[in-house]
């Protein structure tokens, strides 16, 4: 079977998939960090930190930038949008089938039993 080249939004759920990965992304909402700042709450090494990053960044989720020996993460808030439309189209797609159900519920006949 041929691998297929990922699309964002596959890419994006896999990175958020991970614990760790998602605890980075809710660091980088309360502003941009360095990489040693990211990795200090997590006990594993820093190359394993940085595979968490560099899974992030190919997702779009989060933005590098090396100034000298610093490399910088900040978080795109435009990447957590799509995945915000996404979600928000199939919610809106269910509360209006269940709109529908309950619309035709309430248009059944009561017989006044409540019994049946």
């Amino acid at each position: 079977m041929l691998k297929q080249p990922a699309e964002p939004l596959d890419l994006m759920f896999q990175a958020l998939a991970d614990p760790t990965r998602r605890r980075m992304v809710e660091r980088l909402t309360l502003g941009s960090a360095s990489v040693s700042e990211l990795a200090e709450p997590f006990k594993m090494s820093l190359p394993a930190v940085v595979q968490h990053l560099q899974v992030l960044e190919q997702s779009g989720l989060v933005k590098t930038q090396k100034v000298g020996r610093v490399r910088t993460c900040t978080i795109d808030p435009g990447a957590l949008s799509l995945a915000e439309k996404w979600i928000n189209d199939r919610r809106i797609g269910w509360e209006r089938r269940l709109d529908r159900l309950g619309a035709f519920l309430d248009a059944l006949p009561d017989d006044g039993d409540p019994g049946t």
